[in-house]
């Protein structure tokens, strides 16, 4: 009986950046419906599709230029699923574009 050859490190390093990154979409819904917090139709509709998009292909962006290698989810999905994950514990969003100025 012959014995499968091990798994290449670049193949297990990717294997596990999809399983974390399939759990971190999990967590991030799972805690939203404990808080009882509603997602948007559009939250709601990003998790499914990332979530598929990473069972399917192994990672959730087509162009290799808009994530690092070994990572199953783009810069900006990253920054999503941050904010998602923010809201679902109840933490205020974070400002995008700097401070901000007093009225005056």
């Amino acid at each position: 009986m012959q014995r499968k050859p091990p798994p290449s490190p670049f193949e297990a390093q990717r294997k596990a950046a999809q399983r974390a990154a399939l759990n971190a979409l999990r967590r991030a819904r799972r805690s939203a419906e404990k808080a009882g917090v509603s997602l948007s139709e559009w939250e709601g509709e990003f998790l499914d599709s990332v979530s598929e998009r990473v069972k399917t292909h192994g990672r959730a962006f087509g162009d290799p230029e808009l994530g690092a290698p070994g990572h199953a989810l783009s810069a900006m999905q990253g920054r999503k699923l941050k904010e998602i994950t923010a809201k679902a514990k109840g933490e205020e969003p974070k400002r995008r574009w700097g401070k901000k100025r007093d009225q005056g």
